[in-house]
């Protein structure tokens, strides 16, 4: 089922000229999509699926800096002409995402119209999360941004349940899995999560967004002025 809102988002004519290109595939949990320096082959338009974009140090350490959903593109670098992806980009939440040829996804976006638009203003609500994300990791407590993130997986999944291991969420947010204990810990006292066998339920979202640093709502408004530019 395509629910992708940039994909839904183009005139009938646009889409028709994709529509032929465009294969439904199931992404799994924890698969690498691309690897840092790897040539975008494909570009991915998700569904119901989340996929970080991971920034990795020399000594293997990691840090997520970005997160895609169902209102975004997953290889932009591909139709800015760049090709190469600088993170390692991997799935976090599994299910569905429309995959296309990078270099006809190219071809399109260089006939102009609404997918280049589109692109080019999510692209720019991409580059301001990622620039945000640095300064929130930097700034902000870890329950704060465990959070932030909480909240922004749940809007790009629709769902209230999120299948993820505590280690997976250290990795993430480039901290140890005991600070993601002791977070998680506070956040399902309060009775805002539930957390069991790799499952974080959020119980109470207004309480969640209250523990939630100001970046989650400083992005969410950027994609929601940017994404609805075109219906203005």
């Amino acid at each position: 089922m395509l629910v992708n809102q940039l994909l839904l988002a183009l005139p009938e004519s646009e889409f028709q000229r994709l529509a032929p290109h465009l294969e439904e595939v199931s992404l799994s949990l924890g698969q690498v999509l691309y690897e840092a320096g790897e040539n975008i082959k494909h570009v991915y338009f998700p569904n119901r699926a989340m996929v970080s974009l991971i920034a990795v140090l020399e000594d293997g350490s990691t840090t997520e800096v970005g997160m895609v959903g169902s209102n975004g593109v997953v290889g932009y670098p591909a139709f800015l002409g760049g090709d190469l992806t600088t993170t390692r980009t991997i799935v976090q939440v599994a299910g569905t995402a429309m995959k296309i040829d990078a270099k006809i996804l190219k071809r399109e976006f260089y006939r102009g119209g609404v997918l280049q638009r589109q692109l080019l203003l999510y692209t720019q609500a991409l580059l301001t999360q990622i620039s945000q994300t640095a300064a929130c990791n930097r700034h902000h407590s870890l329950e704060a941004r465990l959070a932030r993130w909480l909240l922004t997986a749940q809007d790009h999944t629709a769902s209230d349940t999120i299948q993820v291991t505590q280690e997976f969420i250290a990795e993430l947010l480039g901290t140890r899995r005991s600070g993601v204990t002791v977070a998680a810990g506070l956040l399902q006292q309060a009775g805002i999560i539930r957390y069991s066998r790799g499952r974080i339920t959020i119980l109470n979202r207004l309480a969640l967004e209250a523990t939630a640093c100001e970046c989650y709502g400083f992005i969410r408004k950027e994609f929601d002025r940017l994404l609805n530019e075109e219906q203005k």
